[in-house]
Order: C-alpha cells, then structure tokens, then sequence
C-alpha cells in the first residue's frame, strides 16, 4: 500500500494511491482506519509529507561505493543524530538556505517508517516493526560541522527534512535502488547492500537505547555522491516504488550568524 497525505480545498486528508487514484481514509494508519468513500485524481491535489514523524534518526556515514570497501569489523557505536521535527517539508516545497549559509549539501535516503513500539528488538525481528519506507532527503549545513563539534545544528534548519511523496509498506530491499539527481543528472545510485550498518542492525542497535514508536523516522544513511545545492537547484531524490521527492532550493532573507 502507498499512503499519502494531501490536501485539497483547504482540508488536509489522508489516503491511499490504488489505480492512480487517491482513496480517502480516516484514522490512525498505525492502528484502526477505515475509508471514507471519497476518491481523487491526483493532478487535483497537493502530496504534503506523507507522515508528521515523533522523531526523526538519521545515522552518518553509512554508504560505502562498493561491496569490496565494507569494512570487517561494524563500529561499536555507529553515529546516530537527531532531526527536529520543524525541519520536515513536503514533495515540491522549498528548501530555504538561510542567509548567512553559503551551500547546503543533498543526501537521498531511504527512511524506514516504524510501525509500533520497538524496544530491545532482534536483529531478526526487526522487519515486524517497520511499517513502511518513504524518501527522504537529509540536507546539511557543513559549516556548521566545525565550528559546533557536533551535526545537530547543520541539519536542524528549518526544511531541512524533506519526505515523501508517498509511505510504501510493501517494498522489496533486494530491488531498491537509492537515486539522486541534480538539475537533471544522476549523481547518487547505490542499492541498501552498501549500507555500513543494515537496516536491521541500526534498529537493533537504537532500541536497545531508546523506545522507538509508530511514527518515528530512521534515516538510513546516503549513498556516496552527495554534493552541495545552491540557489535554484533542483534536487530530486528517488526510489522507484516509492516515487520522486523534488525540491527547489531558494534562499532566505532572514540572516542566520555562523
């Protein structure tokens, strides 16, 4: 199933993509939710994030360019940062570099939906909690890196956290491919086996530290080929079950000091 979040006439509404039509639904996706009857093209409405996450994780340096480059021995503590929740913005908004920033930096990723509360979770069961896996792009601010000591500050500004379009809960890993392109040519193109950390172990790892709940968003790492996005560009990160993520970038009046 690919569920959505839109909004038409003012309303926002959530439902479901089936033969190229959207299927309003009502309730708790996590839980009990039902349909409403209403049906939509989707040329007439407007995709927005396909979920308002509780949390969102993402973890550093997690792609290597090939199989040979895995390292044998996984790191102790993989690094794991948070994103605010502020920072999420829909398929087609804007992402806005503050004034003062030269650069933001692209990062395509997979994000894994999880599905109910996940805590001291095995590796092997890890796949039970997840409910689906949407787009989402990890945009950064380096500058900020050296100056802070730490990454929350580079990837906390506002629209800084585009997902979307759609949240599939059917997705096949062996076959996904992670793309990016900028203004037109590929620049990102990797398949999850060139994760450092899997999918399960990252889960694993995390709910061994915290209490994971539905709604919570794992950012999986991005593939190598990231590269920085000034004004203008056009950033679209894909997933061919999941659809395209595009996103204009344009920038801020408002001054940020560094």
């Amino acid at each position: 199933m690919k569920f959505v979040r839109f909004t038409i006439n003012n309303q926002l509404l959530q439902g479901i993509i089936e033969n190229e039509k959207i299927k309003e639904i009502s309730g708790d996706i996590f839980s009990e939710w039902e349909e409403t009857g209403n049906y939509y093209d989707q040329s007439n409405v407007k995709l927005v994030s396909p979920i308002v996450p509780n949390q969102i994780i993402g973890i550093g340096a997690n792609f290597v360019s090939d199989k040979l480059e895995l390292p044998e021995e996984l790191p102790e503590v993989p690094v794991f940062f948070f994103k605010p929740v502020s920072s999420v913005i829909g398929p087609s908004e804007e992402i806005i570099i503050p004034k003062g920033i030269d650069q933001v930096k692209f990062e395509s990723e997979l994000a894994v939906v999880i599905g109910k509360e996940t805590k001291d979770v095995a590796e092997e069961d890890v796949f039970d909690h997840i409910f689906g896996y949407t787009i989402g792009n990890d945009v950064t601010a380096p500058q900020f890196f050296h100056q802070d000591g730490h990454w929350t500050v580079g990837k906390a500004f506002d629209t800084f956290t585009p997902l979307g379009p759609v949240i599939e809960t059917e997705l096949e890993l062996e076959e996904t491919r992670i793309r990016a392109k900028l203004n037109g040519q590929l620049k990102q193109d990797s398949s999850p086996d060139l994760m450092i950390i899997s999918i399960q172990k990252m889960i694993a790892f995390l709910s061994k530290v915290m209490t994971l709940r539905a709604g919570d968003v794992i950012l999986t790492g991005s593939p190598v080929g990231a590269e920085l996005i000034g004004e203008g560009d056009i950033i679209s990160c894909e997933i061919e079950s999941i659809g395209q993520l595009a996103n204009t970038v344009v920038r801020s009046k408002a001054e940020v000091k560094s």
